[in-house]
């Protein structure tokens, strides 16, 4: 059994496809199967379900998979730990975040730590809250920038607060005339409303205050960028449901704040509290908690 071997399983467990498998390590397809079809001659068993277009674990690949994950870890915290007793930091930070993180500098984060530590190679990713929160879980992700709603990191996370604000609902301003700043959350009952996917954070905290208003929200238009959001309540094709941050500065609306309850989003800034972190992604959790604002 080769390390390598369990490398290209856990990647086709991960991406269910061999094809994305092998792109993402850059290697030719034909080699990831190979070596796959060897460990599986070895283990005597087969790890993959091939039949259909999606790769799926068999019961066994299932049973696998941690022992593959923990192992991969084992070196790569060994290696690490060598660098970090000598004195060198590098290795690989693997970080997620949402779409709207208009509040946070990202990019000046990222700027900071790779000037203090350009041995360290830095991958981003984009998705949605319960995406990034399950990747940092499972360790595919080092830290994240997910937005919340209703609901709490799990406790097998840690996070710290970025930002904290209202959600709002944006119309087109000729359907928002006077001096009306507010919106009880009943109000949005019979709107087309225009919002952030299932798994979002916005999304979650718009669902669970409808669903214990006792309605369902009628969600018409849905997309994960929260400007084109703006834009189409603009013209006037429903009610945008946003942070209060995006919807600033948006030419052509009127954000209403939502009452009866007051909705609230939640910007955080999370990491796995216990398991195997990287130095390197312990660097970058200790710069962010020296350099973010915070709320306490």
């Amino acid at each position: 059994m080769e390390l390598r071997q369990l490398e290209y399983f856990v990647t086709v467990a991960e991406e269910a496809n061999f094809t994305r498998a092998a792109e993402r390590l850059h290697v030719a397809q034909p080699g990831i199967s190979a070596q796959i079809r060897r460990l599986e001659r070895e283990l005597g068993q087969e790890l993959f379900d091939r039949a259909g277009r999606t790769v799926r674990l068999t019961e066994v690949g299932t049973a696998v998979l941690p022992y593959a994950r923990a192992a991969l870890a084992a070196v790569t915290g060994t290696r690490l730990a060598v660098d970090e007793l000598t004195g060198l930091l590098r290795g690989r930070v693997a970080v997620g975040t949402v779409s709207s993180t208009n509040t946070l500098d990202l990019p000046a984060l990222l700027s900071s730590f790779h000037h203090a530590h350009p041995a360290v190679e830095i991958t981003l990713v984009e998705q949605t809250s319960e995406e990034l929160v399950d990747a940092v879980r499972t360790g595919r992700l080092d830290v994240a920038i997910v937005a919340l709603g209703a609901y709490e990191l799990p406790p097998d996370l840690r996070g710290q607060v970025i930002a904290e604000q209202p959600v709002v609902a944006v119309l087109a301003a000729e359907k928002a005339p006077g001096t009306r700043k507010t919106m009880p959350l009943d109000n949005l009952r019979d709107r087309p409303l225009i919002c952030m996917p299932e798994g979002t954070g916005i999304r979650s905290c718009l669902d669970d205050a409808c669903a214990k208003a006792g309605f369902t929200p009628h969600i018409a238009f849905e997309a994960g960028n929260p400007a084109l959001l703006a834009s189409l309540a603009a013209k006037g094709l429903g009610t945008a449901i946003l942070p209060s941050s995006v919807a600033k500065g948006q030419s052509g609306v009127r954000a209403l704040t939502i009452t009866k309850p007051k909705l609230r989003g939640r910007l955080v800034f999370a990491w796995r509290a216990g398991g195997p972190i990287s130095p390197a992604a312990r660097a970058l959790v200790e710069l962010a908690r020296r350099t973010l604002k915070f709320t306490a």
